[in-house]
C-alpha cells in the first residue's frame, strides 16, 4: 500500500507542475500575441507616415 501511495503522490505532483506550466505558457502565448499585434500596428503606422512624408 505505501508504494501505491508514493506513486499517487508523485503523479499528483507531476500533474500539478504540468498544470502550472501550462497556465504560464497560455499566459505567455497571450502576451506574445498582443506584442505581435502591437508591432504590426506600429509597423503599419510607420509605413503610412513614411509614405506621406516622402511625397
Amino acid at each position: 500500500m505505501p508504494a501505491l501511495l508514493i506513486i499517487a503522490i508523485i503523479i499528483g505532483i507531476v500533474l500539478l507542475v504540468t498544470g502550472i506550466v501550462s497556465a504560464a505558457l497560455k499566459f505567455l502565448l497571450f502576451i506574445g500575441l498582443v506584442l505581435i499585434v502591437l508591432a504590426v500596428i506600429g509597423w503599419i503606422v510607420r509605413r503610412v507616415r513614411g509614405a506621406g512624408s516622402r511625397v
